[in-house]
C-alpha cells in the first residue's frame, strides 16, 4: 500500500509543449510558458483553492456537472474534519451521515443545480411516511440545506438553488402527519435503585453522582482531580470539554456534601488521570471472579498470558457512548426501560425547578443564554452553589 503524504503537487514542465503543468484531482491543468510568472501565479492560485476545497479541484464546471451524490461525498469529507472535539468525532457526524444516506438514496444521480423546493419536501413526505418525528424530520433536513449553503461556498452549487431551499417551512406540531417525539421525562427512584445493584461499582458511583449535580453524561465521563476546587463546602467542577463551550461560555458544576462523598475516593489519583476508567472496572470485575472461583485453575488456564495488544482493550475514560452501553446492559438485566443518562439530567432539573425555580435549575445544569450579563451570571453562581450546599 502506498505511503500516504500531505504534500502538495509540483509544478512540472510538460516537455512537448513546454507549459507549465499541476496534477489535481486526477486532471492536469496547463498554466502558460514554463517559468513564467504568471503561470506561477496561477499555480499559487489554484493550490490556494484547491485547498480550501479539502483537496478537491474546484473548477468552475463542477457548477453544472456536480451530482448530488458528489456533493454529499464531498460535504462528508469536510464533516468528518470539521465536527471532531478534543480528537474524537461528536455526535453530530452521525446525524450528518444519516441525512446523506437520505439525500443520496433518493437523488444521488440528480444534478446538484437540478435540485429544488420540491425535492426536498419530497425528503420530508419520505422521512414522515418511514415513521419519524417531526422534529427529527426537521433536523434532517435542515442538514441537508446546510449541505447545499456548504455546495455554494465551495462553488459546487449556485446560490440560487440554497436561496430556493430555504423557502421550504419547517413541519409544524398540529400541521401535518408526522408523529410528535415521546418527551423525555425523569427517571424514577425506583428504575435508579432497581439497576444500581446490577452495575459495576464504579458506572453505579457516576450514576449516582449524575443524578445529584444534573452534570451531562459526558461531563461526568471526563472528570479529572485537577478539574475539581476543593477549596470551599461546595466544590465547583469546570469540564475541561464542555457542550456549549464553542459558545465562549464556562461551565461550572457544583458538588454538594452528598456528591463530595461519592466522589472522594476517585480523586485520590494523578491530578490529570480519568476519575472514572473502564480499565479499572476490567480489573475489579476479574478479581471479584478469581475471588468466587471454587475450583482451581486447571495448569492450561493458569499458562494463559493476556494478549498484549488486544483487538478491544478498556479505555482511560468512559465515553457518553461507553456509559450509556453499561447503563443499559443493567436496565436489560434489571427489565426496566433503557435510556437513563439524559433521563438522570432531566430528574435532577425536575427537582431543583420544583423547590427553586425555573431560572435556578437552568443556572445549575448550565442553560445560560449568550446575552447574560456579568452581574447575572455572578449572582447565579452564587445562588447555584447555594442550592448544591443543601441538595448535592
Amino acid at each position: 500500500m502506498p505511503k500516504l503524504t500531505r504534500s502538495l503537487p509540483s509544478l512540472r514542465r510538460h516537455k512537448a509543449s513546454g507549459q507549465a503543468v499541476v496534477t489535481l484531482s486526477g486532471r492536469d491543468l496547463y498554466l502558460g510558458p514554463w517559468g513564467s510568472r504568471p503561470a506561477k501565479r496561477e499555480y499559487e492560485r489554484l493550490i490556494g483553492e484547491w485547498l480550501a476545497a479539502g483537496r478537491v479541484l474546484p473548477a468552475e464546471s463542477n457548477v453544472i456537472g456536480t451530482t448530488v451524490a458528489e456533493l454529499a461525498a464531498a460535504y462528508l469529507r469536510f464533516a468528518k474534519g470539521y465536527y471532531r472535539k478534543d480528537g474524537e468525532p461528536t455526535g453530530s457526524l452521525d446525524r450528518v451521515k444519516i441525512a446523506l444516506k437520505t439525500l443520496r438514496t433518493l437523488y444521488g444521480r440528480t444534478e446538484a443545480a437540478a435540485f429544488g423546493p420540491l425535492a426536498l419536501q419530497a425528503i420530508q413526505g419520505r422521512l414522515v411516511a418511514d415513521g419519524k418525528a417531526r422534529s427529527y424530520v426537521n433536523h434532517l433536513v435542515e442538514t441537508i440545506r446546510r449541505v447545499f449553503k456548504w455546495g455554494v461556498s465551495q462553488e459546487l452549487v449556485p446560490a440560487s438553488v440554497f436561496q430556493a431551499l430555504a423557502t421550504v417551512p419547517g413541519l409544524r406540531r398540529g400541521r401535518t402527519e408526522a408523529r410528535e417525539p415521546k418527551p423525555i421525562m425523569p427517571v424514577a427512584e425506583s428504575i435508579v435503585d432497581a439497576t444500581l445493584p446490577r452495575m459495576p461499582p464504579i458506572v453505579a458511583d457516576m450514576v449516582r453522582l449524575q443524578r445529584l449535580t444534573g452534570a451531562r453524561p459526558g461531563e461526568i465521563c471526563i472528570l479529572r482531580p485537577c478539574d475539581v476546587d476543593r477549596s470551599g463546602d461546595v466544590w465547583a467542577y469546570r469540564p475541561a470539554s464542555h457542550k456549549t463551550e464553542h459558545h465562549g461560555r464556562e461551565r461550572i458544576i457544583f458538588i454538594g456534601p452528598k456528591a463530595q462523598a461519592i466522589l472522594a475516593p476517585y480523586l485520590l489519583r494523578a491530578a490529570d488521570a480519568f476519575c472514572f476508567s473502564p480499565r479499572e472496572a476490567v480489573e475489579t470485575k476479574r478479581a471479584e471472579r478469581r475471588e468466587a472461583r471454587q475450583t482451581p485453575m486447571t495448569p492450561s488456564q493458569s499458562r494463559r498470558r493476556r494478549k498484549r495488544k488486544p483487538r478491544r482493550a478498556p479505555g482511560d475514560c468512559y465515553t457518553f457512548r461507553s456509559y450509556g452501553r453499561a447503563i443499559a446492559r443493567a436496565c436489560t438485566a434489571a427489565k426496566v426501560d433503557v435510556g437513563m443518562p439524559n433521563r438522570l439530567r432531566h430528574s435532577a432539573a425536575t427537582e431543583i425547578r420544583s423547590r427553586y425555580g425555573l431560572e435556578a435549575a437552568a443556572t445549575v445544569l448550565g442553560h445560560a443564554q449568550a446575552n447574560v450579563t456579568q452581574i447575572y451570571a455572578e449572582r447565579d453562581l452564587t445562588k447555584a452553589a447555594a442550592i448544591m450546599r443543601e441538595v448535592g
